[in-house]
């Protein structure tokens, strides 16, 4: 087994010694974090690490961010958490008590270059090594727009007209692009496990393999049947909550799918629905998927709609005999209010995940193979 990936940095680091800072705000964050962490330990030290967590307010989210911080306090990583949400007041006493660290750190790590707190925590900071984790798909939109030098912008959001929040943190979002853009002695580090084939200049890109949760956990036992992977595209306002239900009834009965392993942001209302009208066994994961399906118990094969476990899972994975399978999404369960991206993004998320088994559609009750 490996070292624990904060000890020997962080433990015995002289007064004086690099720092590393990273900032989280979601468990897959805080777990790609850890992963950063194992791989560069493997090359190098990588200075005293703070995971300080900027906590939400949805009780699914804080739950497993919970457990994720226990998890990296017992690899010797230190973590400080942040009610940054907890009221009006709450960000200005968080940017505030941050302020020092931020200025001191010799390199910053954020795991969603998208959040409007991260961006603003980006112009104190005077570290000249910045490290991008994943924050799922996202990842890809992220690196596609900073070469091309556009504003940042979640993908399902794009297409539509700025609104005035959006114009009044305009100054601060330019700002975050350019401490994203290396430049002189500032270097950009992007660490993922999503299929980026090209990058900006001086962007270097490393290779999340999930090195670390396979080394910790697992393997896990298999079961007989297929587990579901949920998502949150509903809630986005992506794909019509109607439309969604049947394609989750067709492929639970086309594969004999017992569970359904809901993303933390679903609703309380469409899981209850999906319960009743489907019959599948609704499970709310306390802890990110990969952890979960490497622990086991986990279905032989894995059902996901196109999102971040296309990719990540079969890397946690690797060396099971788990089949994960991803279903496409039809034009036709798209809502009127998509974003007019919002089918090619899917598609090239499901396109170019590699090691799963794609199904191409869902009709007549059944997920036809493609």
């Amino acid at each position: 087994m490996s070292p624990r990936v904060g000890r020997a940095d962080d433990t015995t680091a002289p007064a004086g010694a690099a720092t590393t800072l990273a900032f989280v705000e979601s468990p897959v964050q805080l777990l790609n974090v850890l992963e950063w962490a194992h791989s560069a330990a493997a090359t190098g030290p990588t200075g005293g690490l703070t995971v300080v967590v900027l906590s939400p307010n949805d009780p699914m989210t804080r739950g497993q961010l919970r457990r994720m911080a226990q998890l990296a306090r017992d690899e010797g990583v230190e973590v400080r958490w942040e009610e940054a949400r907890g009221g009006a007041s709450a960000p200005f006493q968080t940017i505030g008590g941050l302020a020092g660290p931020l200025r001191r750190a010799d390199r910053i790590v954020i795991g969603d270059p998208f959040s409007r707190y991260v961006q603003l925590l980006l112009t104190i900071t005077k570290a000249r090594s910045l490290v991008v984790v994943d924050d799922g798909t996202a990842t890809m939109e992220f690196v596609s727009q900073l070469a091309r030098g556009e504003r940042l912008q979640r993908w399902h959001r794009k297409g539509g007209r700025p609104g005035p929040r959006d114009l009044v943190f305009a100054p601060v979002s330019a700002s975050a692009r350019r401490r994203l853009t290396p430049g002189g002695s500032r270097t950009v580090e992007v660490f993922s496990s999503m299929p980026i084939d090209s990058a900006p200049d001086g962007v270097t890109v490393s290779v999340n393999s999930f090195a670390w949760t396979r080394e910790r956990f697992g393997p896990p036992r298999i079961t007989r049947g297929a587990d579901l992977v949920g998502t949150s595209l509903v809630e986005t306002g992506v794909v019509d909550p109607d439309r969604y239900v049947e394609a989750v009834r067709a492929l639970s009965l086309a594969h004999g799918a017992n569970r359904y392993f809901a993303h933390r942001r679903e609703s309380s209302e469409k899981l209850h629905r999906l319960a009743v009208e489907t019959g599948l066994q609704v499970v709310r994961p306390d802890l990110p998927l990969e952890l979960i399906a490497r622990r086991g118990p986990i279905g032989r094969t894995i059902l996901s709609f196109p999102s971040t476990v296309v990719h990540t899972l079969p890397l946690a994975l690797a060396g099971t005999e788990v089949k994960v399978a991803v279903c496409d999404i039809d034009p036709s369960w798209l809502t009127e209010t998509a974003s007019p991206r919002a089918q090619g993004f899917l598609s090239g998320v499901t396109g170019t995940a590699r090691d799963v088994h794609r199904l191409s559609s869902v009709r007549h009750g059944a997920a036809a193979t493609g």
